[in-house]
Parts: structure tokens; C-alpha cells; sequence
């Protein structure tokens, strides 16, 4: 066996006036509770560090600079990483990323035990849109902030297994899983902060959008013999409600831990890294089930091409 003990760490929600600092004070309570509970690994949302900014329109870009980490880990976050060190937990979270050459990117680190960054991954499929929408009920402007990420989809050997991370709507695009399953991956890490209810089709509420949340998580594992660990951000921040249901899926696609509140929450679960196995020598052996000659146009073509017309 190959045991882990995984702690995904749900955020509630943060306001568009909390500090880094406030915010870290939480981060490293919900890290208390992971160490109590043995934890070897604590997975943190996306942009764990701010309130989810894309949803205000700013046009001053030094403004919206002020929403970034120009370095990780800097003054706000080096009590989390030397709390993490102290004690032996490896951790990831997302936050907004300026890079030394002014590009702007949705990331997340992987920390190991001792502190160090071993994986980072920068948000591939940005959702939303670029410009103000005064047809939707609020703004999503992730494609105005930031650059669809350069980095693919890497994995990485820590901890003793093949991990790697996506973000948020990385979560619904099958290539995401698959990219990374191509490489063996063992455990999957995402942070999510997803809005309660669809800016573009007002009846779409939590319900159906947290069943469409665990519906790709939990066919990204099975059909990649993966765990999947994923953690939202959720709560009202400034009359902005997110859902929560952080859960963790097994490698056969099932759901073994779910939050139930909207708050600060912790799910801890025993993984073991060789569940993976069976379903990566079997059903989903790729190298003696692939038919890769039948699979051009996944990456030859972007949008739909119909057939013609009779």
C-alpha cells in the first residue's frame, strides 16, 4: 500500500477587503486541524488568497495588479510555508501569479514536505470573457485578466505517487484528465471557486451546477484510474454566492468525502496511491486499448466542423 492521509481544505468565502494575512490566519487553522488529524498532504481552492476578483470590471491595470503575487512564497504566505515545513505536510493552493517579465496567470504550486515547490500549473481553460457584459448578471472576467496557462498539463513524483493539478474549469474538459493520465498520474489536485448560479441562464442554480461539478471530477478518475481531490471556495463574498462541495473520488469514480457547508471545512480521507492500479492494467490500459489513429481531429480542430449538408 501506498497511503496518504489527504486534507482538502474548503474555504469559505472571502471578502473583497480581507487582507492576505487574514486570510493566510485561516489557511493555517485549517492546517492545525490537518495536522491533528495526521494529515500527510492539504489541498487548498483556487485563488485561495483573494476574494474571486474577475467578477469587477477594472480597467487600471496597476488596480488590478494589486490582485497578484509577483513572487511565492512572499511576506504574506511565508508563515504558511514554514508552518508546512514544521510540520512535515506537503500542500497546494492557487493564487493569482505576475510573472518577473509582467505575464499574468491563474496557478497553483504544489509544496513538498520540506517547503519546496515541486509542480506548478497555470489555469489552461479560461472560462468567461474579455470585455464588460451588460447582458449577464454578473461579470466573469478571467480571459481579460489572465493568459490561458503555458506550462500543459505536467506531472510530477512526490509524496511517493505521479501527481498533478488543474483548475477550476479545467475540470470540465476531458483532455485535462486524460493529458495528464497519458503520464500515469496518480492523484489529481483542483481548486474550484464556482459561482452559485449561471450569469448567462438564471435557472441554472446550485443544484444542477454541484451536479455537474461532481460529474466531471468523477468521470475524470474513473476514466483515468485517478483520485481526484477537488476544493472549492465558496460562500457569499460581497453578495457573490459560490457553492462549496469539496470532494475526493476514488479511482473507480467514487465519491468517498463531500463537504456539506459553505464555510471553512476540512475533509480528510486515506488514499491509497495503489487503488490506481487495477484500472490502469485493465479497462483503462492504455497502451493495448488506445486507438490514437481515430483521434486526429481532437487536436487538429477547435471548433465544430458539421457534416455536409445532404
Amino acid at each position: 500500500m501506498r497511503e496518504i492521509i489527504v486534507a482538502a481544505a474548503q474555504m469559505g468565502a472571502i471578502q473583497k477587503a480581507e487582507g492576505r494575512q487574514q486570510v493566510v490566519a485561516r489557511m493555517m487553522a485549517l492546517m492545525e486541524q490537518a495536522k491533528a488529524a495526521d494529515a500527510d498532504f492539504i489541498v487548498y481552492p483556487e485563488l485561495t488568497l483573494t476574494t474571486f476578483f474577475p467578477r469587477y470590471y477594472m480597467e487600471d491595470q496597476g488596480e488590478v495588479d494589486t490582485w497578484f503575487e509577483a513572487e511565492m512564497p512572499n511576506a504574506a504566505t511565508q508563515p504558511l510555508f514554514q508552518r508546512a515545513r514544521e510540520y512535515g505536510m506537503a500542500m497546494t493552493f492557487g493564487f493569482a501569479e505576475l510573472t518577473p517579465d509582467g505575464h499574468h496567470f491563474n496557478t497553483s504550486v504544489h509544496v513538498d514536505k520540506s517547503g519546496a515547490i515541486v509542480g506548478k500549473y497555470r489555469k489552461v481553460h479560461l472560462p468567461g470573457h474579455g470585455e464588460f457584459d451588460p447582458d449577464r448578471s454578473f461579470q466573469h472576467l478571467e480571459k481579460r485578466y489572465f493568459e490561458p496557462g503555458d506550462l500543459g498539463f505536467p506531472v510530477y513524483r512526490t509524496l511517493g505517487g505521479v501527481f498533478g493539478m488543474c483548475i477550476c474549469n479545467d475540470r470540465r474538459w476531458p483532455e485535462t484528465y486524460r493529458s495528464m493520465g497519458l503520464q500515469g498520474v496518480e492523484m489529481i489536485t483542483l481548486g474550484y471557486n464556482t459561482p452559485s448560479v449561471n450569469s448567462q441562464k438564471s435557472e441554472e442554480g446550485p443544484e444542477k451546477r454541484m451536479f455537474h461539478s461532481d460529474l466531471v471530477m468523477q468521470s475524470g478518475a474513473y476514466q483515468n484510474s485517478t483520485w481526484v481531490v477537488g476544493v472549492a471556495k465558496a460562500g457569499s463574498e460581497d453578495g457573490h454566492p459560490m457553492f462549496g462541495g469539496s470532494i475526493i473520488v476514488n479511482p473507480e469514480g467514487e465519491i468517498v468525502a463531500k463537504a456539506v457547508s459553505e464555510d471553512d471545512e476540512l475533509l480528510v480521507h486515506t488514499c491509497d496511491l495503489d487503488d490506481t492500479v487495477f484500472g490502469k492494467q485493465t479497462i483503462f490500459d492504455f497502451a493495448r486499448h488506445r486507438r490514437i489513429e481515430h483521434y486526429g481531429r481532437i487536436t487538429a480542430q477547435v471548433g465544430v466542423e458539421l457534416p455536409p449538408e445532404e
